[in-house]
């Protein structure tokens, strides 16, 4: 999917500049669609296929405690999440 084909006002996607957001809803299971390098030609923007779930882990995310369950992630899954991402930022055409 290239970064033209999906409207910024589309509810189906959701848009994140945030790398460590990005990649913690990569880790949950959310499906990245594309990686937007046009838009804003000094900053990336992940973009996600939006889900009901989406805005209780970003709230989770950002909100809860440091020991907090729902929050907890298997480090390897995300050190593998955040390699990825940044071979997909890097990467031509995506």
């Amino acid at each position: 999917m290239n970064s033209n084909s999906y409207k910024d006002q589309d509810n189906r996607y959701f848009r994140t500049n945030s790398f460590y957001t990005a990649t913690y809803l990569f880790v949950k299971g959310l499906t990245l669609v594309n990686i937007d390098k046009v838009t804003d030609s000094k900053r990336a923007y992940f973009v996600f296929l939006d889900t009901p779930e989406r805005e209780l882990l970003i709230k989770n995310f950002s909100f809860a405690g440091d020991d907090s369950p729902e929050v907890m992630v298997d480090a390897r899954r995300f050190v593998i999440a955040i390699k990825t991402l940044k071979d997909k930022l890097y990467q031509e055409g995506f």
